[in-house]
Protein backbone atom coordinates (compact mmCIF):
# COMPACT_ATOMS: atom_id res chain seq x y z
CA UNK A 1 0.00 0.00 0.00
CA UNK A 2 1.57 3.35 -1.25
CA UNK A 3 1.80 6.06 1.74
CA UNK A 4 -0.14 9.14 0.80
CA UNK A 5 2.09 12.62 0.84
CA UNK A 6 0.55 16.01 0.78
CA UNK A 7 2.83 18.34 -2.05
CA UNK A 8 3.27 21.60 -1.70
CA UNK A 9 3.52 23.54 -5.14
CA UNK A 10 7.13 25.55 -5.08
CA UNK A 11 8.42 24.94 -1.80
CA UNK A 12 7.86 23.32 1.57
CA UNK A 13 9.38 24.50 4.98
CA UNK A 14 8.93 22.62 7.60
CA UNK A 15 8.84 24.24 11.13
CA UNK A 16 9.16 22.35 14.55
CA UNK A 17 6.90 22.80 17.20
CA UNK A 18 8.31 24.51 19.90
CA UNK A 19 9.44 22.01 23.24
CA UNK A 20 7.38 21.60 26.07
CA UNK A 21 6.85 20.41 29.66
CA UNK A 22 6.62 16.67 29.84
CA UNK A 23 3.38 15.20 28.91
CA UNK A 24 3.46 12.20 30.97
CA UNK A 25 0.43 11.70 32.99
CA UNK A 26 0.41 9.05 35.63
CA UNK A 27 -3.47 8.40 36.27
CA UNK A 28 -5.18 5.75 39.30
CA UNK A 29 -8.71 4.67 38.96
CA UNK A 30 -10.74 2.38 37.59
CA UNK A 31 -12.85 1.69 34.09
CA UNK A 32 -15.27 -1.07 34.50
CA UNK A 33 -17.92 -1.29 31.12
CA UNK A 34 -20.62 -4.12 30.09
CA UNK A 35 -20.54 -4.17 26.31
CA UNK A 36 -22.79 -5.87 23.53
CA UNK A 37 -20.23 -6.26 20.86
CA UNK A 38 -20.57 -6.88 17.25
CA UNK A 39 -19.32 -7.44 13.59
CA UNK A 40 -21.41 -7.77 10.46
CA UNK A 41 -18.82 -8.83 7.20
CA UNK A 42 -20.14 -9.08 3.98
CA UNK A 43 -18.51 -10.85 1.35
CA UNK A 44 -19.37 -10.07 -2.48
CA UNK A 45 -17.95 -12.59 -4.82
CA UNK A 46 -18.36 -12.94 -8.91
CA UNK A 47 -18.75 -15.44 -11.26
CA UNK A 48 -15.68 -17.79 -11.57
CA UNK A 49 -14.68 -18.29 -8.00
CA UNK A 50 -14.34 -22.07 -7.12
CA UNK A 51 -14.07 -21.76 -3.22
CA UNK A 52 -14.02 -19.60 -0.64
CA UNK A 53 -13.00 -19.83 2.84
CA UNK A 54 -13.65 -16.93 6.04
CA UNK A 55 -12.04 -17.69 9.21
CA UNK A 56 -12.74 -15.66 12.80
CA UNK A 57 -11.09 -15.90 16.22
CA UNK A 58 -12.87 -16.11 19.20
CA UNK A 59 -12.03 -13.25 21.49
CA UNK A 60 -10.90 -14.87 24.76
CA UNK A 61 -11.21 -13.82 28.17
CA UNK A 62 -7.99 -12.58 29.64
CA UNK A 63 -6.64 -11.03 32.98
CA UNK A 64 -3.49 -9.13 33.30
CA UNK A 65 -2.56 -6.94 36.44
CA UNK A 66 -4.39 -3.75 34.78
CA UNK A 67 -6.80 -4.71 31.82
CA UNK A 68 -8.94 -7.48 32.10
CA UNK A 69 -11.65 -9.00 29.26
CA UNK A 70 -14.62 -11.71 30.30
CA UNK A 71 -15.94 -12.69 27.21
CA UNK A 72 -19.77 -14.29 27.39
CA UNK A 73 -22.67 -15.27 25.26
CA UNK A 74 -19.88 -16.03 21.70
CA UNK A 75 -22.15 -16.65 19.08
CA UNK A 76 -21.30 -16.40 15.09
CA UNK A 77 -23.97 -16.75 12.35
CA UNK A 78 -23.11 -17.48 8.63
CA UNK A 79 -25.80 -17.07 5.50
CA UNK A 80 -25.99 -19.50 3.50
CA UNK A 81 -25.01 -21.92 5.58
CA UNK A 82 -21.10 -22.86 5.26
CA UNK A 83 -20.04 -26.69 3.30
CA UNK A 84 -18.19 -26.94 5.83
CA UNK A 85 -16.64 -25.84 9.44
CA UNK A 86 -13.68 -26.39 11.98
CA UNK A 87 -12.96 -24.43 14.61
CA UNK A 88 -9.27 -25.44 16.00
CA UNK A 89 -6.66 -23.54 18.16
CA UNK A 90 -2.99 -22.35 16.82
CA UNK A 91 0.27 -22.16 18.16
CA UNK A 92 -0.23 -18.71 19.88
CA UNK A 93 -3.39 -20.50 21.79
CA UNK A 94 -6.13 -18.42 19.51
CA UNK A 95 -9.22 -20.68 18.73
CA UNK A 96 -9.83 -20.36 14.87
CA UNK A 97 -13.22 -20.68 13.44
CA UNK A 98 -12.58 -21.55 9.52
CA UNK A 99 -15.90 -21.93 7.14
CA UNK A 100 -15.62 -22.82 3.70
CA UNK A 101 -18.33 -22.71 0.78
CA UNK A 102 -17.75 -25.16 -1.90
CA UNK A 103 -19.74 -23.49 -4.77
CA UNK A 104 -19.98 -19.71 -3.12
CA UNK A 105 -23.35 -18.12 -3.66
CA UNK A 106 -23.01 -14.23 -4.87
CA UNK A 107 -22.81 -12.96 -1.14
CA UNK A 108 -22.19 -13.77 2.19
CA UNK A 109 -23.20 -12.36 5.35
CA UNK A 110 -21.36 -13.07 8.52
CA UNK A 111 -22.43 -11.95 11.97
CA UNK A 112 -20.46 -12.66 14.76
CA UNK A 113 -21.34 -11.31 18.53
CA UNK A 114 -20.43 -11.47 22.24
CA UNK A 115 -20.78 -9.53 25.67
CA UNK A 116 -17.47 -8.52 27.17
CA UNK A 117 -17.64 -7.04 30.84
CA UNK A 118 -14.20 -5.22 30.63
CA UNK A 119 -12.43 -3.61 33.41
CA UNK A 120 -8.59 -1.17 33.38
CA UNK A 121 -8.16 -0.66 37.12
CA UNK A 122 -5.16 1.56 37.41
CA UNK A 123 -3.75 1.02 40.71
CA UNK A 124 0.01 1.23 41.88
CA UNK A 125 1.83 -1.47 40.14
CA UNK A 126 5.14 -2.85 41.98
CA UNK A 127 7.68 -5.07 40.23
CA UNK A 128 11.34 -5.84 41.03
CA UNK A 129 12.23 -7.92 37.75
CA UNK A 130 16.02 -6.74 37.28
CA UNK A 131 17.64 -6.57 34.17
CA UNK A 132 18.61 -8.47 31.68
CA UNK A 133 15.92 -10.78 32.09
CA UNK A 134 18.08 -14.20 32.49
CA UNK A 135 16.44 -17.28 31.58
CA UNK A 136 13.14 -17.23 30.10
CA UNK A 137 10.34 -20.06 29.82
CA UNK A 138 10.06 -22.14 26.19
CA UNK A 139 6.31 -21.10 26.66
CA UNK A 140 7.44 -17.21 26.15
CA UNK A 141 10.46 -17.66 24.62
CA UNK A 142 9.52 -17.79 20.67
CA UNK A 143 8.26 -14.26 21.45
CA UNK A 144 12.08 -13.21 21.33
CA UNK A 145 12.08 -14.27 17.65
CA UNK A 146 13.08 -11.65 14.93
CA UNK A 147 10.61 -11.39 12.04
CA UNK A 148 10.09 -10.03 8.72
CA UNK A 149 7.97 -7.28 10.63
CA UNK A 150 10.15 -7.12 13.56
CA UNK A 151 13.83 -7.18 12.63
CA UNK A 152 14.93 -7.02 16.52
CA UNK A 153 18.65 -8.90 14.82
CA UNK A 154 19.21 -5.90 12.56
CA UNK A 155 22.01 -3.71 13.99
CA UNK A 156 20.20 -1.04 13.70
CA UNK A 157 17.92 -1.46 15.98
CA UNK A 158 20.47 -3.53 18.01
CA UNK A 159 22.43 -0.57 18.29
CA UNK A 160 19.72 1.75 19.25
CA UNK A 161 18.12 -0.48 21.48
CA UNK A 162 21.33 -1.19 23.59
CA UNK A 163 21.80 2.65 23.82
CA UNK A 164 19.18 2.73 25.44
CA UNK A 165 19.51 0.30 27.97
CA UNK A 166 22.33 1.65 29.15
CA UNK A 167 23.06 1.45 33.00
CA UNK A 168 19.40 0.15 33.19
CA UNK A 169 18.98 -2.29 35.89
CA UNK A 170 15.63 -3.66 36.28
CA UNK A 171 13.14 -4.39 33.14
CA UNK A 172 10.58 -1.86 33.66
CA UNK A 173 13.16 1.05 33.61
CA UNK A 174 14.07 -0.94 29.85
CA UNK A 175 10.70 -0.61 29.02
CA UNK A 176 9.75 2.49 30.10
CA UNK A 177 13.10 3.67 28.11
CA UNK A 178 11.93 1.51 24.92
CA UNK A 179 8.40 3.09 24.67
CA UNK A 180 9.48 6.64 25.60
CA UNK A 181 11.77 6.86 22.82
CA UNK A 182 8.98 5.42 20.48
CA UNK A 183 6.73 8.08 21.54
CA UNK A 184 8.94 10.87 21.18
CA UNK A 185 10.46 9.72 17.43
CA UNK A 186 7.41 8.23 16.03
CA UNK A 187 4.46 10.10 14.61
CA UNK A 188 1.56 8.54 13.53
CA UNK A 189 0.43 8.55 10.09
CA UNK A 190 -2.18 5.72 7.84
CA UNK A 191 -1.45 4.77 5.61
CA UNK A 192 2.55 4.35 5.92
CA UNK A 193 4.44 2.73 3.02
CA UNK A 194 4.84 -0.24 4.52
CA UNK A 195 4.34 -1.51 8.46
CA UNK A 196 7.55 -3.53 9.63
CA UNK A 197 9.95 -2.35 12.62
CA UNK A 198 12.78 -1.00 10.20
CA UNK A 199 10.49 0.91 8.28
CA UNK A 200 9.22 2.91 11.02
CA UNK A 201 12.94 3.67 12.65
CA UNK A 202 14.02 4.87 9.53
CA UNK A 203 11.13 6.75 8.52
CA UNK A 204 9.98 8.11 11.72
CA UNK A 205 6.24 7.31 11.15
CA UNK A 206 3.78 4.45 11.07
CA UNK A 207 0.52 3.42 12.21
CA UNK A 208 -0.45 1.33 15.06
CA UNK A 209 0.84 -1.96 13.39
CA UNK A 210 4.21 0.26 12.90
CA UNK A 211 3.99 1.18 16.55
CA UNK A 212 3.81 -2.37 17.64
CA UNK A 213 6.53 -4.17 15.58
CA UNK A 214 8.93 -1.22 16.15
CA UNK A 215 8.31 -1.78 20.01
CA UNK A 216 8.78 -5.13 20.42
CA UNK A 217 12.02 -5.27 18.15
CA UNK A 218 13.78 -3.01 19.86
CA UNK A 219 12.38 -4.90 23.27
CA UNK A 220 13.25 -8.13 21.69
CA UNK A 221 16.60 -6.95 20.97
CA UNK A 222 17.34 -6.55 24.37
CA UNK A 223 15.77 -9.69 25.45
CA UNK A 224 12.48 -8.72 26.54
CA UNK A 225 10.14 -11.22 25.51
CA UNK A 226 6.96 -8.97 23.62
CA UNK A 227 3.77 -10.00 21.69
CA UNK A 228 1.73 -8.31 18.68
CA UNK A 229 -2.13 -8.02 19.78
CA UNK A 230 -4.62 -7.27 17.64
CA UNK A 231 -8.18 -6.21 18.05
CA UNK A 232 -10.46 -3.46 17.68
CA UNK A 233 -10.74 0.05 19.82
CA UNK A 234 -14.31 1.91 20.25
CA UNK A 235 -14.97 4.92 19.84
CA UNK A 236 -15.94 5.85 23.11
CA UNK A 237 -14.22 8.61 25.03
CA UNK A 238 -12.80 8.80 28.61
CA UNK A 239 -12.08 11.82 30.59
CA UNK A 240 -9.10 12.14 32.95
CA UNK A 241 -9.83 14.37 35.47
CA UNK A 242 -6.28 16.47 36.55
CA UNK A 243 -5.58 20.35 37.86
CA UNK A 244 -5.81 21.80 34.62
CA UNK A 245 -8.81 20.56 33.51
CA UNK A 246 -10.33 17.33 31.68
CA UNK A 247 -8.14 15.74 29.24
CA UNK A 248 -10.32 13.68 26.96
CA UNK A 249 -8.99 10.42 25.74
CA UNK A 250 -10.59 8.74 22.34
CA UNK A 251 -9.76 6.51 19.82
CA UNK A 252 -11.27 5.58 16.61
CA UNK A 253 -13.59 2.36 15.93
CA UNK A 254 -11.86 -0.26 14.40
CA UNK A 255 -9.01 -2.61 13.84
CA UNK A 256 -6.37 -2.04 16.17
CA UNK A 257 -2.74 -3.55 17.09
CA UNK A 258 -1.28 -2.63 20.25
CA UNK A 259 1.37 -5.05 22.26
CA UNK A 260 1.93 -7.43 25.36
CA UNK A 261 5.34 -7.62 27.19
CA UNK A 262 6.03 -10.09 29.94
CA UNK A 263 7.44 -9.88 33.09
CA UNK A 264 8.27 -12.90 35.62
CA UNK A 265 6.71 -11.62 38.31
CA UNK A 266 3.56 -9.79 36.44
CA UNK A 267 2.54 -12.05 33.63
CA UNK A 268 1.91 -10.01 30.22
CA UNK A 269 0.90 -6.50 30.55
CA UNK A 270 -0.34 -4.60 27.56
CA UNK A 271 1.27 -1.20 26.05
CA UNK A 272 -0.77 0.82 23.50
CA UNK A 273 2.49 1.84 22.10
CA UNK A 274 1.12 5.16 20.44
CA UNK A 275 -0.31 6.85 24.22
CA UNK A 276 -0.22 4.30 26.81
CA UNK A 277 2.08 2.51 29.17
CA UNK A 278 1.19 -0.73 31.07
CA UNK A 279 -2.28 -0.63 30.14
CA UNK A 280 -4.72 -0.47 27.89
CA UNK A 281 -8.32 1.42 28.40
CA UNK A 282 -11.12 -1.08 29.04
CA UNK A 283 -12.42 0.41 25.15
CA UNK A 284 -9.96 -2.05 23.41
CA UNK A 285 -11.35 -5.54 22.83
CA UNK A 286 -8.82 -8.43 22.56
CA UNK A 287 -8.93 -10.79 20.08
CA UNK A 288 -5.54 -12.53 18.78
CA UNK A 289 -2.02 -12.66 19.71
CA UNK A 290 1.21 -13.69 17.79
CA UNK A 291 4.75 -13.13 17.01
CA UNK A 292 3.70 -10.25 14.60
CA UNK A 293 1.09 -9.26 12.21
CA UNK A 294 2.20 -11.36 9.33
CA UNK A 295 1.05 -13.88 11.81
CA UNK A 296 -1.80 -12.51 13.27
CA UNK A 297 -4.01 -12.63 10.23
CA UNK A 298 -6.78 -15.37 11.24
CA UNK A 299 -9.42 -12.84 12.41
CA UNK A 300 -11.89 -11.62 9.48
CA UNK A 301 -9.26 -13.57 7.04
CA UNK A 302 -11.47 -14.01 3.26
CA UNK A 303 -9.06 -16.42 0.61
CA UNK A 304 -10.67 -18.02 -2.39
CA UNK A 305 -10.37 -19.97 -5.39
CA UNK A 306 -11.27 -18.88 -8.91
CA UNK A 307 -10.79 -19.55 -12.23
CA UNK A 308 -8.51 -18.54 -15.20
CA UNK A 309 -9.94 -15.54 -16.63
CA UNK A 310 -12.48 -14.90 -14.17
CA UNK A 311 -14.10 -11.23 -14.44
CA UNK A 312 -14.25 -8.94 -11.74
CA UNK A 313 -12.98 -8.43 -8.18
CA UNK A 314 -14.28 -10.01 -5.00
CA UNK A 315 -15.41 -7.32 -2.76
CA UNK A 316 -15.98 -7.43 1.12
CA UNK A 317 -16.72 -5.04 3.79
CA UNK A 318 -17.47 -5.27 7.51
CA UNK A 319 -19.26 -2.67 9.92
CA UNK A 320 -17.84 -2.80 13.87
CA UNK A 321 -20.58 -1.39 16.56
CA UNK A 322 -20.24 -1.84 20.34
CA UNK A 323 -23.18 -1.04 22.58
CA UNK A 324 -21.88 -0.03 26.39
CA UNK A 325 -24.88 -1.57 28.60
CA UNK A 326 -23.02 0.05 31.61
CA UNK A 327 -20.20 2.07 31.62
CA UNK A 328 -18.34 3.48 34.80
CA UNK A 329 -15.23 5.43 34.58
CA UNK A 330 -13.12 7.21 37.84
CA UNK A 331 -9.98 8.37 36.37
CA UNK A 332 -7.53 10.83 38.02
CA UNK A 333 -4.51 12.14 36.93
CA UNK A 334 -1.28 14.19 37.59
CA UNK A 335 1.27 15.74 34.71
CA UNK A 336 4.72 14.64 36.16
CA UNK A 337 7.77 16.68 35.11
CA UNK A 338 9.44 13.49 33.66
CA UNK A 339 9.24 10.81 30.85
CA UNK A 340 8.46 11.68 27.23
CA UNK A 341 7.75 15.41 25.75
CA UNK A 342 4.41 13.79 23.67
CA UNK A 343 1.43 12.75 25.56
CA UNK A 344 2.07 8.66 27.46
CA UNK A 345 -0.30 7.50 30.67
CA UNK A 346 0.36 5.27 32.47
CA UNK A 347 -0.42 4.53 36.33
CA UNK A 348 2.05 4.50 39.30
CA UNK A 349 4.79 2.33 38.86
CA UNK A 350 7.03 1.34 42.02
CA UNK A 351 10.42 0.52 40.24
CA UNK A 352 13.82 1.96 40.18
CA UNK A 353 13.68 3.67 37.14
CA UNK A 354 15.50 6.68 35.85
CA UNK A 355 13.27 9.91 35.21
CA UNK A 356 14.49 12.27 32.25
CA UNK A 357 13.16 15.45 33.55
CA UNK A 358 12.25 18.50 31.30
CA UNK A 359 12.59 22.07 31.86
CA UNK A 360 10.62 25.30 30.36
CA UNK A 361 11.81 26.17 26.96
CA UNK A 362 12.78 29.61 26.13
CA UNK A 363 10.04 32.25 24.98
CA UNK A 364 9.92 32.30 20.99
CA UNK A 365 12.13 35.57 19.76
CA UNK A 366 9.99 38.95 20.04
CA UNK A 367 10.23 41.01 17.02
CA UNK A 368 10.10 44.83 17.48
CA UNK A 369 7.52 46.82 15.43
CA UNK A 370 10.82 48.46 13.60
CA UNK A 371 12.08 45.00 12.62
CA UNK A 372 8.11 43.95 11.47
CA UNK A 373 7.80 46.97 9.10
CA UNK A 374 11.41 45.80 7.04
CA UNK A 375 10.10 42.09 7.01
CA UNK A 376 9.47 41.33 3.20
CA UNK A 377 7.10 37.95 2.92
CA UNK A 378 8.40 36.39 -0.39
CA UNK A 379 8.93 32.56 0.87
CA UNK A 380 6.01 30.46 -0.02
CA UNK A 381 5.16 28.68 3.24
CA UNK A 382 2.59 25.77 3.99
CA UNK A 383 3.00 23.73 7.18
CA UNK A 384 0.45 22.00 9.65
CA UNK A 385 -0.54 18.06 10.41
CA UNK A 386 -1.00 17.43 6.63
CA UNK A 387 -0.75 13.55 6.39
CA UNK A 388 -4.30 12.14 6.46
CA UNK A 389 -5.98 9.27 4.41
CA UNK A 390 -7.55 12.06 2.06
CA UNK A 391 -10.72 10.76 0.22
CA UNK A 392 -11.16 7.47 1.94
CA UNK A 393 -14.63 6.23 2.24
CA UNK A 394 -14.05 4.54 5.37
CA UNK A 395 -17.26 2.47 4.76
CA UNK A 396 -15.43 0.60 2.27
CA UNK A 397 -12.05 0.55 2.73
CA UNK A 398 -9.01 -0.08 0.06
CA UNK A 399 -8.31 -3.50 1.53
CA UNK A 400 -5.88 -5.46 -0.93
CA UNK A 401 -5.90 -8.46 -2.49
CA UNK A 402 -3.01 -10.89 -2.42
CA UNK A 403 -2.18 -13.40 -4.86
CA UNK A 404 -0.96 -16.93 -3.86
CA UNK A 405 -0.27 -18.38 -7.28
CA UNK A 406 -2.41 -18.09 -9.78
CA UNK A 407 -6.02 -19.29 -8.83
CA UNK A 408 -5.65 -18.69 -5.15
CA UNK A 409 -6.22 -15.17 -3.27
CA UNK A 410 -6.90 -13.79 0.05
CA UNK A 411 -7.57 -10.47 1.84
CA UNK A 412 -6.81 -9.61 5.51
CA UNK A 413 -8.47 -7.23 8.06
CA UNK A 414 -7.66 -3.33 7.66
CA UNK A 415 -6.64 -0.86 9.59
CA UNK A 416 -8.22 2.27 8.46
CA UNK A 417 -9.89 3.53 10.96
CA UNK A 418 -12.25 7.02 10.51
CA UNK A 419 -10.72 8.97 13.41
CA UNK A 420 -12.70 12.00 13.56
CA UNK A 421 -14.86 14.36 15.61
CA UNK A 422 -18.36 15.83 15.12
CA UNK A 423 -17.72 19.54 15.37
CA UNK A 424 -20.57 21.42 14.66
CA UNK A 425 -22.37 20.24 17.42
CA UNK A 426 -24.34 23.01 18.97
CA UNK A 427 -22.79 22.29 22.30
CA UNK A 428 -19.31 22.04 22.32
CA UNK A 429 -16.88 24.31 19.97
CA UNK A 430 -13.29 23.21 19.18
CA UNK A 431 -9.89 24.60 19.00
CA UNK A 432 -6.52 23.76 17.58
CA UNK A 433 -3.25 25.48 17.74
CA UNK A 434 -0.78 25.51 15.54
CA UNK A 435 3.13 27.09 16.45
CA UNK A 436 5.49 29.49 14.17
CA UNK A 437 9.27 29.89 14.50
CA UNK A 438 9.36 32.78 12.20
CA UNK A 439 6.77 35.27 10.43
CA UNK A 440 4.13 34.36 8.12
CA UNK A 441 2.04 36.32 6.30
CA UNK A 442 -1.10 34.08 6.52
CA UNK A 443 -2.96 33.31 3.38
CA UNK A 444 -5.24 30.45 3.68
CA UNK A 445 -5.76 27.97 6.90
CA UNK A 446 -6.96 24.16 5.36
CA UNK A 447 -9.05 21.83 7.06
CA UNK A 448 -9.53 18.42 6.52
CA UNK A 449 -13.35 18.03 6.78
CA UNK A 450 -15.89 15.95 5.60
CA UNK A 451 -19.63 16.96 4.97
CA UNK A 452 -22.69 14.25 5.64
CA UNK A 453 -25.69 17.00 5.03
CA UNK A 454 -27.57 20.00 6.76
CA UNK A 455 -27.10 23.55 5.80
CA UNK A 456 -25.34 27.01 7.04
CA UNK A 457 -22.14 28.43 6.18
CA UNK A 458 -18.59 28.44 7.93
CA UNK A 459 -15.57 29.88 9.00
CA UNK A 460 -12.39 29.97 10.77
CA UNK A 461 -11.45 31.96 13.28
CA UNK A 462 -7.77 32.94 13.85
CA UNK A 463 -7.15 33.13 17.78
CA UNK A 464 -3.95 34.61 20.22
CA UNK A 465 -2.69 32.33 22.47
CA UNK A 466 -3.55 33.01 26.09
CA UNK A 467 -1.53 30.88 28.72
CA UNK A 468 -1.88 27.74 26.66
CA UNK A 469 -5.37 28.14 25.63
CA UNK A 470 -7.33 30.25 22.93
CA UNK A 471 -7.45 34.05 23.74
CA UNK A 472 -8.04 37.09 21.36
CA UNK A 473 -9.89 36.60 18.34
CA UNK A 474 -7.25 38.08 15.85
CA UNK A 475 -8.57 37.49 12.21
CA UNK A 476 -11.54 35.71 10.78
CA UNK A 477 -11.51 33.58 7.28
CA UNK A 478 -13.98 34.08 4.81
CA UNK A 479 -17.72 32.49 5.05
CA UNK A 480 -18.10 29.23 3.22
CA UNK A 481 -21.54 28.16 2.20
CA UNK A 482 -21.84 24.13 2.74
CA UNK A 483 -23.53 23.67 0.05
CA UNK A 484 -20.03 24.18 -1.58
CA UNK A 485 -18.77 21.09 -0.31
CA UNK A 486 -18.99 17.62 -1.92
CA UNK A 487 -20.92 15.27 -0.19
CA UNK A 488 -18.86 12.31 -1.94
CA UNK A 489 -17.39 10.10 0.87
CA UNK A 490 -14.26 10.97 2.74
CA UNK A 491 -12.29 13.81 4.15
CA UNK A 492 -10.58 16.68 2.02
CA UNK A 493 -9.24 20.00 2.49
CA UNK A 494 -11.83 22.57 2.51
CA UNK A 495 -9.29 26.02 2.48
CA UNK A 496 -10.60 29.11 4.09
CA UNK A 497 -9.10 32.66 2.91
CA UNK A 498 -7.36 35.33 5.14
CA UNK A 499 -6.34 36.89 1.32
CA UNK A 500 -8.29 39.61 2.52
CA UNK A 501 -6.67 40.65 5.32
CA UNK A 502 -3.60 38.81 5.51
CA UNK A 503 -2.42 38.94 9.05
CA UNK A 504 0.94 39.15 9.27
CA UNK A 505 1.80 36.37 12.40
CA UNK A 506 4.95 36.67 14.43
CA UNK A 507 6.55 33.77 16.09
CA UNK A 508 4.35 32.10 18.60
CA UNK A 509 1.26 30.19 19.36
CA UNK A 510 -2.02 30.14 17.50
CA UNK A 511 -5.54 28.55 17.82
CA UNK A 512 -7.67 27.57 14.85
CA UNK A 513 -11.59 27.64 15.76
CA UNK A 514 -13.98 26.80 13.29
CA UNK A 515 -17.67 28.32 13.10
CA UNK A 516 -20.67 28.49 11.31
CA UNK A 517 -24.16 28.99 11.20
CA UNK A 518 -27.31 27.10 10.45
CA UNK A 519 -26.94 23.22 11.37
CA UNK A 520 -23.92 21.43 9.01
CA UNK A 521 -23.06 18.18 10.04
CA UNK A 522 -19.44 17.95 9.75
CA UNK A 523 -16.61 15.97 11.14
CA UNK A 524 -13.07 17.03 11.22
CA UNK A 525 -10.39 14.16 10.99
CA UNK A 526 -7.65 14.04 13.84
CA UNK A 527 -4.71 12.03 13.83
CA UNK A 528 -3.44 10.14 16.66
CA UNK A 529 -1.24 11.57 19.22
CA UNK A 530 0.50 14.62 18.61
CA UNK A 531 2.40 14.56 15.48
CA UNK A 532 3.36 17.93 14.99
CA UNK A 533 2.08 20.43 18.14
CA UNK A 534 2.52 20.39 21.71
CA UNK A 535 0.58 17.91 23.67
CA UNK A 536 -2.02 20.45 25.34
CA UNK A 537 -2.87 21.95 21.88
CA UNK A 538 -6.21 20.65 21.02
CA UNK A 539 -9.12 22.31 22.73
CA UNK A 540 -12.68 22.12 23.75
CA UNK A 541 -15.21 23.92 25.72
CA UNK A 542 -19.68 23.82 25.59
CA UNK A 543 -20.69 27.24 24.08
CA UNK A 544 -21.61 28.40 26.92
CA UNK A 545 -18.49 28.23 28.99
CA UNK A 546 -15.64 30.56 28.74
CA UNK A 547 -12.88 28.69 29.81
CA UNK A 548 -11.63 26.33 27.41
CA UNK A 549 -10.32 23.55 29.98
CA UNK A 550 -10.91 20.56 27.97
CA UNK A 551 -8.03 19.34 26.32
CA UNK A 552 -8.10 15.99 24.16
CA UNK A 553 -5.29 13.38 23.44
CA UNK A 554 -5.39 13.58 19.38
CA UNK A 555 -4.53 16.25 17.17
CA UNK A 556 -6.62 17.65 14.05
CA UNK A 557 -5.70 17.97 10.65
CA UNK A 558 -5.08 21.41 9.28
CA UNK A 559 -2.79 23.49 7.03
CA UNK A 560 -1.59 26.57 7.67
CA UNK A 561 -0.59 28.53 3.93
CA UNK A 562 0.96 31.88 3.34
CA UNK A 563 4.62 33.32 3.18
CA UNK A 564 7.25 33.91 5.18
CA UNK A 565 10.66 35.37 5.07
CA UNK A 566 14.10 34.30 3.64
Amino acid sequence: MKNITICSVVLCILLWSLPAYSENYTVQGNMTSQIRFEIQKTVNTVPGVQKTILSFVTPPSFQSPTYSQSIQAFDISFNPEPSDKQTGTDMRGNEIITATWDTPPPSIDVRLAFNADNTTSLKPIETGTPFPLGNVPADIKFYLEATDQVQSNDHRIRNMANELIQGVTTEFDAVQRIITWVVDHVRYVTPPAQYDALYSFESRKGNCQNFSHLSAALMRAVGIPARIVNGVTLNKSFDITQQRGVLTVKMGQGRHSWIEVWFPDLGWVPFDAQQTSMFVANRFIRIEVGIDNNETINDGRLRWTQARGTAGKVKSYETIDADFKTDSVQVEGKREMYGPKNLLISPLVKADFKKTEYTQPPPPPVISDADRAKLRYTVPFRFGNLEFPEDIDFAFPPTPTIAIGEKNFEKTRDFYVETAEYVTTKLTQYAQVFVLDKPVRLSKIGLALHKFGGDGQLWVDLYKDSSGKPGEIIGTSNMIDLAELSLRPGYRWVDFDFSGSKPALMPGSYWIGLGYTGSPILNWFYTYGKPVGPSGGTRYKGVYEEDWSGALSYEFNYRVIGLTVK
